[in-house]
């Protein structure tokens, strides 16, 4: 099946897409800092380029969409209907990028929380972030 969009359309369409300073990520960004969490943003030199690092509670958090990591049974997780096997091949990688990163953090001692996308929608925002305090404060 042919893309709906010309090749210059889709190539801006995905120009726009974040891979940082996300709406999710900013949201929890936002809380964190507004309950007395400092935290570092996107360090380089660790596995994965964690999306926040919180150094004093030796945690990493990773804010992945839904789409872009492949949310099993979720609703924001659809495969597209054109060049479908090129998206699913490029979830796959992301997803064993996800595991190696994991894996390497695990190595290295740090503690790691997944946030997906739709955690931190409307009606779940607020459990979700209140269940982050509660996983970050109990060491």
């Amino acid at each position: 099946m042919a893309d709906v969009h010309s090749k210059e359309t889709r190539s801006y369409n995905m120009s726009r897409i974040r891979s940082k300073d996300t709406k999710p990520e900013l949201l929890v960004r936002k809380f964190l800092h507004k309950n007395g969490f400092r935290y570092r943003l996107h360090v380089k030199d660790m596995p994965g380029k964690p999306d926040i690092v919180l150094p004093k509670y030796k945690t990493v958090i990773f804010i992945h969409g839904c789409f872009w990591h492949g949310h099993t049974n979720c609703k924001l997780y659809v495969v597209p209907k054109t060049r479908t096997d090129w998206w699913l091949n490029k979830i796959k990688v992301n997803n064993t990028n996800d595991l190696l990163n994991e894996s390497q953090l695990n190595d290295l001692g740090w503690r790691i929380l997944k946030i997906w996308e739709c955690q931190i929608k409307k009606p779940n925002q607020d459990k979700t972030l209140n269940n982050l305090i509660s996983h970050l404060t109990k060491l």
